[in-house]
């Protein structure tokens, strides 16, 4: 795979976890969930502050692969990308297929 295909691979994947946070944050899944137990009985109070906790790591988590996909997109602009960050040898292709913002060596890594 090219360099470029890399670089829109990734912008497309930022693309849709920017989509995704939008959606996110228009659904209001991760705000408070009131503590009114009139309307609203234990169980499904529990339940919403459950949703609400998995709303908050997924969107944690979509914060981390932003932060990834520009460390790797940083990278390709310095002519860095494919290098292992720790030993400098070449990342290998089947490691950048299976996660295009890999920083080290399947060495490293382990």
């Amino acid at each position: 795979m090219t360099i470029n295909n890399r670089r829109t691979r990734l912008l497309e994947r930022l693309r849709e976890i920017d989509e995704q946070n939008a959606q996110t944050k228009g659904n209001n899944e991760i705000s408070t969930v009131m503590l009114d137990q009139q309307s609203v009985g234990r169980l499904s109070r529990v339940d919403a502050l459950q949703r609400q906790q998995m709303a908050k790591e997924t969107y944690r988590r979509r914060l981390l692969g932003k932060a990834k996909i520009s460390a790797a997109l940083e990278r390709l602009d310095q002519d860095e990308y494919g290098w292992c960050a720790d030993c400098g040898s070449e990342i290998s292709e089947q490691r950048l297929e299976v996660d295009l913002t890999a920083h080290l060596c399947i060495e490293c890594a382990k």
